[in-house]
């Protein structure tokens, strides 16, 4: 997988498919870099969270499972190894199973993978072993990925399987379907409207480049600036406004919250 958010922070950052050679970029809405809030109890993302090259989630495809199309990006990896990863970083992992998101009406599997050089790569082999040796682990995820966009003013989403985790078998035959359909899409045989296929490594693909074309591409992007401070927003270690409440809700339940 490609790291794109190191567990623990909060910056969405996500290969760019539009953009030549698909750099790592933050997302950008309405002007403002994109972050995601800290929905209680959870601090930024919960897992080293990428996306596995040379796969596609189709718009054009049906998914027989879900009944909605693949929401046009590779498919993403919550990984959940001990190792907080570096952003950019490449790193091999185990498949152990997947969740399947209805994200505003479209799929988006979740990919539940653990680094293989992880001390404890050994002990996981599909998705009841995650269950068994990472007690709740399962059950945060869902409910990250069910409520992150609330403090957006956004409604929790959905998943198919009324949220369920499916095995290792069936993640790895997802991700060997979401690969067709990339292969389609790198050859030309699908319409892949705005993504740019630009690569220099599929030597039959009508995209493919030289190294020297892609050094220009790269010594073409603007230089390097000082960053921004972050805002607010962006890295606090207070949970959302929405969150506080509802936390606060949950202890006047608790008898010891009187």
């Amino acid at each position: 997988m490609v790291v794109e958010v190191p567990r623990w922070t909060n910056a969405k950052m996500e290969i760019a498919t539009k953009d030549p050679l698909n750099p790592i970029k933050q997302d950008v809405k309405k002007g403002k870099l994109r972050y995601v809030a800290n929905v209680f109890p959870h601090k930024g993302y919960i897992w080293n969270y990428g996306a596995i090259p040379q796969t596609w989630e189709d718009p054009g495809h049906k998914d027989e499972n879900t009944g909605c199309c693949g929401d046009n990006d590779p498919i993403d990896v919550c990984e959940i190894g001990s190792k907080v990863c570096s952003r950019g970083e490449v790193i091999k992992v185990k498949v152990l199973g997947t969740l399947a998101l209805i994200d505003e009406g479209e799929t988006d599997w979740k990919i539940i993978a653990i680094n293989v050089e992880d001390p404890e790569a050994g002990n996981y082999n599909d998705i009841n072993d995650v269950r068994r040796l990472k007690p709740g682990y399962l059950e945060a995820t869902v409910d990250w990925f069910r409520r992150y966009k609330v403090p957006d003013g956004k409604p929790e989403n959905q998943f198919a399987f009324n949220g369920e985790f499916k095995d290792k078998d069936f993640a790895v035959s997802v991700i060997k379907s979401t690969h067709e359909h990339w292969k389609a899409l790198i050859a030309k045989k699908t319409d892949g409207g705005e993504i740019n296929c630009t690569n220099l490594t599929v030597s039959d693909s009508p995209f493919c480049c030289s190294q020297e074309c892609a050094k220009a591409t790269v010594d073409a992007a603007p230089p390097g600036k000082a960053a921004n401070p972050i805002p607010p927003e962006g890295e606090s270690s207070r949970p959302t406004s929405v969150s506080r409440h509802r936390a606060e809700a949950s202890w006047k339940e608790l008898p010891l919250g009187k």
